[in-house]
């Protein structure tokens, strides 16, 4: 049985598909996605904090519908290993 290369037997949490890039979910009209906070920031830096909270989110676990602007794409790509994006 041949191996996919493509395969790097990624965790869930580490799967390129469940981390949060930034891009839209396909097919929503509204302009907006949603986001998850799943990790914490403790011995982040305070920038990364500070995003993480100018997302709007308040607690782990939480989450949040923010606007699809380029602005708010970039502060989730600053926080990408923090935050899941949700279908």
């Amino acid at each position: 049985m041949a191996k996919d290369p493509t395969d790097k037997h990624l965790t869930d949490k580490q799967a390129p598909d469940k981390q949060a890039t930034g891009d839209p979910a396909p097919g929503n009209p509204g302009g907006t996605f949603r986001i998850k906070w799943v990790r914490s920031f403790i011995g982040c830096t305070r920038d990364m904090r500070q995003t993480i909270r100018g997302l709007g989110f308040r607690r782990m676990q939480q989450v949040v519908e923010c606007a699809d602007t380029p602005s708010v794409r970039g502060m989730v790509h600053k926080v990408r290993h923090l935050v899941v994006q949700v279908d």
